[in-house]
């Protein structure tokens, strides 16, 4: 930013910042969503409350998905569903055009585009370029990348442009 720049905003509190992730969302469900092929009997749309996800809600579903990456957006639906409650069995038992339905108003109101753009765009910043860069070369999940402090991160991207330097070339 240049030092001569005026600011134009007001400065964020810490509780402007966090605020946005305790709120919850009523979220219309068309009846041609919940009952795909019913037709259109003229009921209104149902409703159900869901909640964003956090960066340690994500965090947590990206470890209870290690091993099987189906389960995201059961875990999505299953963490930001706040009425009605279901277990993960419950989720598991929704068709699958409600699940997409409901994953990406999560997205919407977690602040993220539908297709995922949003997530696009991360992968390709410095700090997405970095986290994919360690992982490739180290094996390491985005908590193990995220602990490290920034004189590690620097040593280990170090090694790594080395160790490509030493690879063969195709």
């Amino acid at each position: 930013m240049d030092a001569t720049a005026v600011p134009t905003g007001r400065w964020l509190s810490a509780e402007d910042l966090l605020a946005p992730s305790a709120l919850t969302h009523d979220v219309d469900v068309p009846e041609r969503i919940l009952r795909p092929g019913v037709g259109e009997t003229g009921e209104a749309p149902g409703r159900v409350r869901l909640r964003p996800l956090t960066i340690g809600t994500l965090a947590a579903i990206s470890r209870a998905a290690r091993e099987d990456a189906r389960l995201v957006p059961l875990l999505i639906i299953k963490e930001s569903l706040v009425e009605p409650s279901l277990s993960l069995d419950g989720v598991r038992a929704l068709h699958v055009g409600l699940v997409q339905f409901l994953v990406s108003r999560v997205n919407e109101i977690s602040g993220l585009t539908p297709d995922g753009e949003l997530a696009e765009d991360a992968a390709a910043s410095p700090a997405g370029q970095m986290h994919l860069l360690l992982a490739r070369h180290f094996g390491w999940t985005p908590e193990q990348v995220a602990q490290l402090t920034p004189a590690q991160v620097a040593i280990y991207l170090a090694g790594a442009a080395r160790l490509a330097e030493l690879e063969p070339r195709e």
